[in-house]
Protein backbone atom coordinates (compact mmCIF):
# COMPACT_ATOMS: atom_id res chain seq x y z
CA UNK A 1 0.00 0.00 0.00
CA UNK A 2 1.02 3.31 -1.46
CA UNK A 3 1.62 5.98 1.63
CA UNK A 4 -0.43 8.89 1.47
CA UNK A 5 0.49 12.26 -0.32
CA UNK A 6 1.15 15.74 2.16
CA UNK A 7 -1.00 18.16 1.62
CA UNK A 8 -0.53 21.54 0.42
CA UNK A 9 -1.18 22.59 3.91
CA UNK A 10 1.96 20.22 4.95
CA UNK A 11 4.16 21.31 2.03
CA UNK A 12 3.47 24.93 2.93
CA UNK A 13 4.19 24.47 6.55
CA UNK A 14 7.38 22.44 5.85
CA UNK A 15 8.69 24.99 3.32
CA UNK A 16 7.91 28.17 6.14
CA UNK A 17 10.03 25.65 8.88
CA UNK A 18 12.55 25.54 5.96
CA UNK A 19 12.92 28.83 5.85
CA UNK A 20 12.69 29.82 8.87
CA UNK A 21 15.41 27.12 10.13
CA UNK A 22 17.91 29.13 7.76
CA UNK A 23 16.86 32.47 8.38
CA UNK A 24 16.71 35.97 6.07
CA UNK A 25 20.05 34.10 3.93
CA UNK A 26 17.83 31.76 2.40
CA UNK A 27 15.04 34.33 0.62
CA UNK A 28 18.70 35.96 -0.52
CA UNK A 29 19.61 32.47 -2.07
CA UNK A 30 16.00 31.83 -3.74
CA UNK A 31 16.30 34.98 -5.60
CA UNK A 32 19.62 34.26 -6.83
CA UNK A 33 18.71 30.82 -7.72
CA UNK A 34 15.78 31.84 -9.10
CA UNK A 35 17.70 34.05 -11.79
CA UNK A 36 20.11 31.64 -12.12
CA UNK A 37 17.31 28.85 -13.44
CA UNK A 38 15.68 31.52 -15.23
CA UNK A 39 18.89 32.15 -17.24
CA UNK A 40 19.27 28.45 -17.55
CA UNK A 41 15.80 27.45 -18.97
CA UNK A 42 16.62 30.73 -21.42
CA UNK A 43 19.73 29.09 -22.68
CA UNK A 44 18.11 25.45 -22.96
CA UNK A 45 15.11 27.01 -25.14
CA UNK A 46 17.20 28.85 -27.00
CA UNK A 47 19.65 25.69 -27.82
CA UNK A 48 16.47 23.82 -28.67
CA UNK A 49 13.60 26.28 -30.52
CA UNK A 50 16.34 29.66 -31.93
CA UNK A 51 19.40 28.46 -32.40
CA UNK A 52 18.70 25.83 -35.19
CA UNK A 53 16.75 28.26 -37.04
CA UNK A 54 19.42 31.17 -36.77
CA UNK A 55 21.89 28.40 -37.60
CA UNK A 56 20.56 28.05 -40.72
CA UNK A 57 19.69 31.05 -41.35
CA UNK A 58 23.43 32.29 -41.18
CA UNK A 59 24.28 29.53 -43.18
CA UNK A 60 22.41 30.34 -46.06
CA UNK A 61 23.58 34.01 -46.26
CA UNK A 62 27.22 32.71 -45.40
CA UNK A 63 26.86 30.81 -49.07
CA UNK A 64 25.74 33.91 -50.45
CA UNK A 65 28.13 36.12 -48.88
CA UNK A 66 31.49 36.77 -50.80
CA UNK A 67 33.56 39.05 -48.45
CA UNK A 68 35.43 37.25 -46.13
CA UNK A 69 34.90 40.13 -43.42
CA UNK A 70 30.69 39.88 -43.88
CA UNK A 71 31.56 35.97 -43.59
CA UNK A 72 33.42 36.39 -40.19
CA UNK A 73 30.46 39.09 -39.10
CA UNK A 74 28.03 36.87 -39.70
CA UNK A 75 30.08 33.71 -37.81
CA UNK A 76 30.55 35.86 -34.59
CA UNK A 77 27.19 37.05 -34.09
CA UNK A 78 26.27 33.13 -33.96
CA UNK A 79 29.40 33.01 -31.69
CA UNK A 80 28.57 35.60 -29.51
CA UNK A 81 24.71 34.38 -29.42
CA UNK A 82 26.07 30.91 -28.07
CA UNK A 83 28.10 32.45 -25.43
CA UNK A 84 25.53 34.87 -24.37
CA UNK A 85 24.73 34.64 -20.44
CA UNK A 86 27.12 31.82 -19.58
CA UNK A 87 29.16 34.08 -17.67
CA UNK A 88 26.21 35.10 -15.61
CA UNK A 89 25.32 31.59 -15.17
CA UNK A 90 28.39 30.69 -13.88
CA UNK A 91 29.05 33.94 -11.39
CA UNK A 92 25.51 32.66 -10.04
CA UNK A 93 26.75 29.80 -9.17
CA UNK A 94 29.58 31.08 -7.60
CA UNK A 95 27.44 33.53 -5.38
CA UNK A 96 25.48 30.47 -4.08
CA UNK A 97 27.77 28.98 -1.57
CA UNK A 98 29.39 32.59 -0.46
CA UNK A 99 26.10 33.90 0.27
CA UNK A 100 25.29 30.68 2.27
CA UNK A 101 28.49 30.74 4.06
CA UNK A 102 27.26 34.18 4.68
CA UNK A 103 24.33 32.84 6.28
CA UNK A 104 26.71 30.35 8.51
CA UNK A 105 28.74 32.81 9.88
CA UNK A 106 25.53 35.24 11.19
CA UNK A 107 24.23 32.16 12.26
CA UNK A 108 27.09 31.46 14.39
CA UNK A 109 26.84 34.95 15.84
CA UNK A 110 23.76 34.06 16.66
CA UNK A 111 24.78 31.15 18.63
CA UNK A 112 27.60 32.70 20.46
CA UNK A 113 25.19 35.28 21.54
CA UNK A 114 23.52 32.81 23.28
CA UNK A 115 25.99 31.30 24.43
CA UNK A 116 27.33 34.91 25.91
CA UNK A 117 23.50 35.05 27.39
CA UNK A 118 22.54 31.63 28.91
CA UNK A 119 26.16 30.09 29.20
CA UNK A 120 27.01 26.89 27.70
CA UNK A 121 25.04 24.53 30.45
CA UNK A 122 22.27 23.93 27.53
CA UNK A 123 23.87 21.74 25.08
CA UNK A 124 20.92 21.22 23.03
CA UNK A 125 20.43 25.00 22.65
CA UNK A 126 23.61 25.19 21.36
CA UNK A 127 24.04 22.34 18.81
CA UNK A 128 20.66 23.57 17.62
CA UNK A 129 22.03 26.71 16.84
CA UNK A 130 24.96 25.20 15.38
CA UNK A 131 22.83 22.73 13.09
CA UNK A 132 20.78 26.03 11.81
CA UNK A 133 23.90 28.01 11.58
CA UNK A 134 25.16 25.40 9.30
CA UNK A 135 21.50 24.94 6.70
CA UNK A 136 22.64 28.19 4.61
CA UNK A 137 25.77 26.63 3.45
CA UNK A 138 24.05 23.36 2.59
CA UNK A 139 21.31 25.08 0.59
CA UNK A 140 23.48 27.85 -1.07
CA UNK A 141 25.60 24.26 -2.17
CA UNK A 142 22.93 22.29 -3.18
CA UNK A 143 21.77 25.28 -5.47
CA UNK A 144 25.27 25.75 -6.60
CA UNK A 145 25.97 22.12 -7.14
CA UNK A 146 22.48 22.19 -9.74
CA UNK A 147 23.29 24.93 -11.75
CA UNK A 148 26.36 23.58 -12.31
CA UNK A 149 25.02 20.01 -13.39
CA UNK A 150 23.11 22.58 -16.60
CA UNK A 151 26.17 25.01 -17.14
CA UNK A 152 28.47 22.23 -17.93
CA UNK A 153 26.17 20.25 -20.16
CA UNK A 154 25.20 23.56 -21.70
CA UNK A 155 28.20 25.02 -21.61
CA UNK A 156 29.59 21.78 -23.93
CA UNK A 157 27.29 21.86 -26.18
CA UNK A 158 27.81 25.49 -26.60
CA UNK A 159 31.81 25.07 -27.05
CA UNK A 160 30.97 21.98 -29.58
CA UNK A 161 29.07 24.64 -31.77
CA UNK A 162 31.97 26.98 -31.50
CA UNK A 163 34.32 24.59 -32.63
CA UNK A 164 32.34 23.56 -35.91
CA UNK A 165 31.74 27.33 -36.65
CA UNK A 166 35.79 27.88 -36.65
CA UNK A 167 36.29 24.84 -38.53
CA UNK A 168 33.39 26.53 -41.11
CA UNK A 169 35.16 29.92 -41.31
CA UNK A 170 38.79 28.00 -41.83
CA UNK A 171 37.38 26.04 -44.34
CA UNK A 172 36.78 26.86 -48.23
CA UNK A 173 34.68 30.75 -48.91
CA UNK A 174 31.98 28.69 -50.31
CA UNK A 175 30.83 26.07 -48.10
CA UNK A 176 29.18 23.03 -49.98
CA UNK A 177 25.99 21.50 -49.15
CA UNK A 178 28.19 18.09 -47.69
CA UNK A 179 30.01 20.81 -45.30
CA UNK A 180 26.62 22.19 -44.37
CA UNK A 181 25.37 18.57 -43.45
CA UNK A 182 28.38 17.63 -41.25
CA UNK A 183 28.32 20.51 -39.53
CA UNK A 184 24.55 20.59 -38.57
CA UNK A 185 25.06 16.49 -37.63
CA UNK A 186 26.09 17.01 -33.51
CA UNK A 187 23.83 18.82 -31.46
Amino acid sequence: MLPELPSLHDWLFALGQFFQTGGWVLYVILAVAFLMFALILERIIYRLISYPGQKKRTLVALRGEPLAVKRLSLLCELDLALKNQFALIKNLITLCPLVGLLGTVTGMIQVFDGLALYGTGNPRLMAAGVASATFPTMTGMAVAVAGLLFHNRLSRWSESERQKLRLLLTESPDPTPTQNSRLQGVH
